[in-house]
This record gives C-alpha cells, structure tokens and sequence, in this order.
C-alpha cells in the first residue's frame, strides 16, 4: 500500500498540471485580457454560481452546456470577498473592477458584482473552453487512475497501528 506523502504528492503533481494547462487554455482564449482580469472575472464567476452548484436540482436545470444561469439566480460577490479569496489588494480589485465594468462584463446588483449572462465575451458561456476543459479533466482522471488514484476513496490516508488500537 502506497503511504499518504506519496499519494499527496502523486496527486498534487498531477492536479497542478491541470491547473496550470487549464489557465493556459483560458489565457490563450482570451489573449484580449489582462491576466489579473481573467482571474478576477473567473473567480466571480464562480462565487456567482455555488449556489448552483450546491443544490442538485439547480445543478441539474443548469447543466446544459446550451443552458446559461440567468443573471437572477447568481449569488454576487463582494470587492473585499475578492480581495480575500485571491489574496489581492482591496484598491487592486476595486480598479480591475472598475474596468471591467465599463467593459460591461460585470454588473453591480444588491448581493455584490456578478458576470453578465449577455457579455460580449461568452465569460461562463465559452462551449470551446468548456471542451477544452473537458478533455484536460480526463487527461487528469485518466493520469491518477494510471497513478493507482481511483476515486475518493484512494486519498484517505492508511490508518496507523497506533490509531487502531486506540480505537479499539
């Protein structure tokens, strides 16, 4: 049995090369844009749709790739959740912010700043990078199964001696 620094290796390995070829994708997508900005609208674009994502029946509704969430049900985000979540300055986000505004690709609603279902540059809409996605996610499920990482289940680290007879 493999021991649990190996397996945290074997899969921080792998998920940083997803990362890292997942980031290139939406660079190379969107070469129009400002790293910093590109990492701004995808973290609200995320923040926007955990609701979603956490209820299986809005998951479902919304899991067409023809469907788009309606800016209606979007959880919105704020300028110092960002500046949290990514570990930037507040006055950085609130400037990036500013432009992408003006950009029209992000709104301002009660809740704090979404993506706009409309915007002109297919942000959370984008059916090539969502393949593209698609097949580096394989590629990673495919190289941990190949690694012996076959689900959740693998992860766990082995229980100890020490830890079994305690329990016992």
């Amino acid at each position: 049995m493999r021991n649990a620094s190996d397996i945290i290796r074997t899969v921080s390995r792998h998920t940083l090369a997803y990362m890292l070829f997942s980031i290139s994708e939406m660079f190379r997508n969107y070469d129009e844009f400002d790293p910093m900005d590109l990492l701004i609208v995808h973290a609200i674009l995320n923040a926007n749709v955990i609701n979603v994502m956490n209820d299986p029946s809005l998951d479902e509704e919304f899991s067409s790739i023809h469907t788009v969430e309606p800016d209606t049900i979007k959880q919105g985000v704020s300028r110092a959740a960002l500046s949290r979540f990514l570990s930037l300055p507040l006055e950085t986000v609130r400037r990036r912010v500013a432009g992408l505004k003006r950009r029209k690709i992000l709104a301002e609603t009660k809740a704090g700043l979404i993506v706009t279902e409309q915007n002109a540059f297919r942000f959370g809409n984008n059916h090539e990078l969502q393949k593209t996605n698609m097949l580096l996610l394989t590629k990673l499920l495919r190289d941990l199964k190949r690694a012996g990482i076959n689900g959740p289940d693998d992860l766990r680290a082995p229980e100890s001696a020490a830890s079994i007879r305690k329990a016992t």
